[in-house]
């Protein structure tokens, strides 16, 4: 699925099927925790980067109402049917970029993005964007992954391999594949005051969490925007994304896999001045 980017810019993962799907497991119960004891029945929410909506829909539940943003008009599609299948009256979707929120300033009391930040080539832009339309005294509440903390057991080659492979991918995409010990830094540039930040790990140690991880990666390195940038950047050669592959399904079956990364956490206070 081709999308329209902001110039400048690149979605390293794309929108294979498989990511869909994987980004539909996501809920605010996992990806938000640090930030539901937050939320206001009568809070008013933006979702950034909302992708299909299943975060949207847990913060729904728990504020007053809640807007979901992102680049892609067919996931926002996804999005609003989610929302539709869950009955949830006080959740709306629209199509834009991160870098100019179609809001007037002041229009939240809370921004949210999770695993956005690591796309994007200028985040403190993004960030500087998303305190424009708090009110003061709003949150930020910003969550990303670390890839280079991810962790395999049994070890393969072709698995370490591929993690060096993505900084090189994302780094060439304007990304940064470590953005979660960023945050911090990030969130102060931007302008944040009475900044929390913290650190979460997510882990997939049981056949379900080896099954769906493995075999989604096992797709992603050889069929998702992930693969043609490898390819095209002459970082990889097809060749080697096969085994890079076959690595992830094999470990995928291991009875004693185990895979772990750090996810960085900030929130941070729209200034009141």
């Amino acid at each position: 699925m081709a999308e329209q980017q902001p110039e400048g810019e690149t979605y390293t993962h794309g929108y294979h099927q498989v990511i869909v799907g994987w980004h539909s497991r996501r809920t605010a119960e996992t990806c938000a925790a640090f930030l539901l004891p937050r939320l206001r029945p009568d809070s008013e929410v933006l979702d950034i980067g909302c992708g299909s909506g299943t975060i949207t829909a847990g913060l729904a539940r728990r504020a007053g109402r809640v807007v979901g943003l992102d680049i892609s008009a067919e996931v926002v599609d996804a999005a609003r049917a989610h929302a539709d299948d869950c009955g949830l009256s006080n959740a709306s979707f629209e199509v834009g970029s991160v870098y100019e929120l179609p809001w007037d300033d002041a229009s939240f009391d809370v921004v949210y993005a999770h695993q956005v930040l690591q796309h994007l080539s200028d985040p403190v832009r993004a960030l500087r964007e998303a305190r424009r339309v708090l009110r003061p005294g709003g949150l930020v509440a910003v969550r990303d992954s670390d890839y280079a903390t991810m962790i395999h057991a049994p070890v393969f080659p072709a698995i370490e391999r591929w993690r060096d492979l993505y900084h090189q991918v994302a780094t060439a995409n304007g990304g940064e594949a470590d953005a979660g010990r960023y945050l911090l830094s990030w969130a102060i540039e931007a302008g944040f005051t009475d900044i929390e930040a913290t650190a979460t790990t997510t882990a997939h140690t049981d056949h379900e969490g080896r099954t769906v991880w493995g075999e989604m990666w096992a797709v992603r390195a050889i069929e998702s925007d992930f693969a043609e940038h490898a390819v095209n950047n002459g970082f990889a050669t097809r060749d080697e994304l096969l085994e890079i592959s076959d690595a992830f399904r094999q470990w995928s079956v291991q009875p004693d896999g185990f895979w772990a990364w750090v996810n960085g956490e900030v929130i941070g206070v729209c200034p009141l001045d």
